[in-house]
């Protein structure tokens, strides 16, 4: 009994003081709202939020008042969209363009060559500026006459010896005109020729396409 009195003692002031704290304020409520109901002399029914004009049967009813909602909660920021790696760079070769030679002939007659190595020709040595050896000299293989510009003597039987035309290198917008301009007579030939004819000047037209396209940027 002595124990419980004295844990009574010790436990009093801290009830006494619990009982002083006040209670925390609860929130107000909102007031209702009330609502008139109106019936006139004829028998219409209206609502309002204001008593009924005299003559005219009132029932009030009572709402209560509508409160706003609580705010939403911040929206999550947006993920940004996953983008797709960019495709690979494409790089597309072209071959060089082709060198185009323009030969000339002896008698002046041009045409036209891709390695620039013009047509060959069998021409006589003293067109060259040789002699053949005198039959009396005693080694008959031995030229009478030096050659020139300290050239070898040519090992060519019959007097003679193969000599290509000169050929110089065309600028590239020439070139490409030259190309188009056989392109036109193969066309124009194509008309006349035979069909055996034709298929040889079909291939050769589509090569010369495909380096009009290549090398001159289109037809």
């Amino acid at each position: 009994m002595r124990a419980a009195a004295a844990l009574f003692a010790c436990l009093l002031p801290a009830v006494a003081a619990a009982a002083q704290v006040p209670p925390a304020p609860a929130t107000p409520a909102a007031p209702p709202v009330i609502v008139y109901r109106c019936t006139d002399a004829a028998g219409k029914v209206s609502l309002q939020d204001a008593p009924c004009a005299r003559g005219q049967a009132q029932q009030e009813r009572q709402m209560l008042r509508p409160q706003d909602a609580p705010p939403a909660p911040p929206a999550a920021p947006a993920t940004p969209p996953v983008q797709a790696p960019a495709p690979a760079a494409r790089t597309v070769y072209l071959a060089p363009p082709r060198p185009l030679y323009e030969c000339v002939t002896p008698d002046g007659t041009r045409y036209t060559s891709d390695d620039g190595r013009g047509n060959p020709r069998w021409v006589p040595l003293w067109t060259l500026g040789y002699r053949l050896p005198h039959p009396a000299a005693a080694d008959p293989d031995a030229p009478a006459h030096p050659p020139r510009h300290g050239q070898p003597w040519p090992l060519v039987g019959g007097g003679g010896t193969w000599v290509r035309d000169d050929c110089s290198m065309l600028p590239p917008a020439e070139a490409c005109a030259r190309l188009r301009d056989r392109r036109a007579e193969l066309r124009t030939r194509f008309f006349n020729a035979q069909e055996k004819e034709r298929d040889a000047l079909r291939s050769e037209e589509r090569a010369l396409n495909a380096r009009l396209d290549n090398d001159c940027g289109g037809r």
